[in-house]
């Protein structure tokens, strides 16, 4: 059974290069890319042979440890497909525990495994320098693949109950960005650190915690051998016989569920009312405004703005913190760089009716109704994030007088980016993610004019809100009283630009109406 399964995936992977021209393009660049990483890290390791054992072990461990995640984490987060899913072989009568062999052992054959095989050697040839630890290195090389491969199956697999419809692969996908632009900080944070002057303190702290975890133990066996740790090589040893041993108890159990369970299905929801279209005016203006909040809440294109712009600030501050920035200045930087970010992301806004947008077209509706219609959800959105988040950065600051620049720099960076989105979106509409595809999936078409159009409106909307952000410096260098004068003046530069905006982006809407709908038909 074992070398029949492992035929039927050489056959599966060989129909993979029976596609279209550009499908076995991208294949082939991804297995390049995949088998060039692998090469990379076994440079790596093949140099760790010549660094003391403290070094090797540690660099060892954490690198190894961060492989391990990658098969574990990264099915869940997409939900990739599975090709030799157990359910498709419900009808067969085959055994479980021979089906869940056969299984994965045909999931060795896939190029993953084969670039892990290629870093787990090359960690052998790092632990040659003593004879006894070759026979270890080798030890952990192999628990180290029968780790991976048991939890790529066992995530893949849990992966297709949670994962089954399409829009809980597009929220879990979200929600993997999510974790990425979490971790940029912690990869700076590592990035900063003198590893020449911190005699490998750090590296030591963390491949020391990760040893004791499922992720690093197999990793840590030669590395505590080399530098005399017998007790914590045979403890770490054991962990790691014993993390593949409950792998493959949960992909046996799992395998017996999955043969008798069917596929999950999406169930349609049922809703009650019309949801913001009872909520809002009924004219023209309040049902634009109910269709773009009711994509705001549905659509997953939305979804990525909404769910990266808010932790975006973190990105900005984290780094600040570590080169030693007083963290009430620090303080001062979440809500701006919200309202920046959010203001801009609107600035294609009209592009993500696709085709749609003709209904706007034809039915003879004003511009001004469209221009502000669309702004609803960020207004809705935006504005009490600001004044929550303002009042608590000026509880961190330590003076409540600079509540009033806080405001008036958010607030004149969201209207003003508003304001000017309602111009670009109406004369520069570009290509984006179609209605139904993937939000991370490649856009039609791209060219100068979306780099022209998103560094314009994005430096633009900041050097417009220019007079709040000089008098709230003056507030903080000179005269407390400067702060009142930057909400002041922060308030009416983003109303005024917002009035302007909306006036001349409901005649560009108006007059270019024939265009923005033959550019919608291009790139459907």
């Amino acid at each position: 059974m074992v070398a029949h399964f492992l035929r039927l995936k050489l056959q599966l992977l060989a129909n993979s290069f029976r596609r279209g021209p550009w499908q076995v393009f991208g294949l082939v660049v991804a297995v390049l890319y995949g088998i060039g990483a692998a090469v990379l890290c076994s440079a790596g390791l093949l140099a760790l042979r010549f660094f003391d054992e403290e070094t090797a072990r540690s660099f060892t461990i954490i690198g190894g440890s961060l492989i391990v995640a990658g098969f574990a984490v990264v099915p869940l987060m997409f939900g990739l497909d599975d090709a030799l899913d157990p359910r498709r072989f419900s009808l067969f009568g085959l055994d479980n525990t021979k089906l869940s062999l056969a299984l994965l052992v045909a999931a060795l054959v896939s190029v993953p495994t084969l670039a892990l095989l290629i870093v787990v050697l090359s960690q052998i040839v790092t632990w040659t320098r003593l004879p006894g630890l070759s026979f270890l290195a080798l030890l952990g090389a192999v628990l180290t693949v029968a780790t991976c491969v048991l939890a790529a199956r066992v995530t893949t697999s849990v992966a297709a109950f949670l994962l089954a419809t399409r829009r809980a692969r597009e929220f879990s996908a979200i929600l993997g960005l999510l974790v990425l632009v979490l971790l940029s900080p912690i990869v700076f944070v590592l990035a900063g650190v003198d590893w020449a002057t911190d005699d490998g303190r750090t590296a030591r702290a963390f491949a020391d915690t990760l040893a004791w975890t499922p992720l690093g133990a197999a990793w840590a066996i030669p590395g505590d051998a080399a530098i005399g740790d017998g007790g914590g090589a045979f403890l770490h040893l054991l962990i790691a016989v014993a993390t593949p041993a409950l792998l493959w108890l949960a992909w046996t159990k799992l395998v017996a569920w999955m043969l008798v369970s069917p596929e999950r299905e999406g169930r349609a929801k049922s809703y009650a009312g019309l949801g913001w279209f009872d909520r809002l005016p009924d004219n023209p203006g309040g049902a634009i405004a109910a269709r773009s909040a009711t994509y705001w809440a549905r659509d997953p294109r939305y979804w990525v703005s909404l769910v990266v712009v808010p932790f975006t600030p973190i990105i900005v501050m984290l780094p600040l913190l570590v080169v030693g920035v007083p963290g009430t200045i620090v303080a001062l930087i979440p809500v701006p760089v919200f309202s920046l970010l959010l203001g801009w992301s609107l600035h294609n806004d009209t592009a993500y009716d696709n085709t749609a947008v003709w209904q706007h077209v034809v039915s003879g509706i004003r511009g001004r109704s469209d221009r502000l219609g669309r702004l609803f959800p960020a207004l809705a959105f935006g504005v009490p994030i600001i004044l929550v988040g303002s009042v608590v950065s000026a509880y961190f600051f330590g003076d409540w007088a600079g509540l009033g620049g806080i405001l008036g720099i958010s607030l004149s960076l969201l209207l003003a980016g508003m304001g000017l989105s309602s111009i670009t979106s109406a004369r520069f509409p570009y290509a984006v993610v179609r209605p139904g595809d993937s939000p991370f999936s490649q856009p039609q078409n791209t060219g100068a004019t979306v780099a022209f159009v998103q560094t314009v409106s994005f430096l633009v909307t900041a050097v417009l809100s220019a007079p709040a952000i000089v008098l709230a410096v003056l507030g903080y260098v000179s005269d407390p009283a400067f702060y009142t004068w930057s909400l002041v003046a922060g308030l009416a530069t983003g109303l005024l630009v917002l009035a302007v905006g909306v006036w001349i982006g409901s005649r560009i809407f108006r007059r270019r109406g024939p265009e923005i709908l033959a550019a919608s038909l291009q790139a459907a």
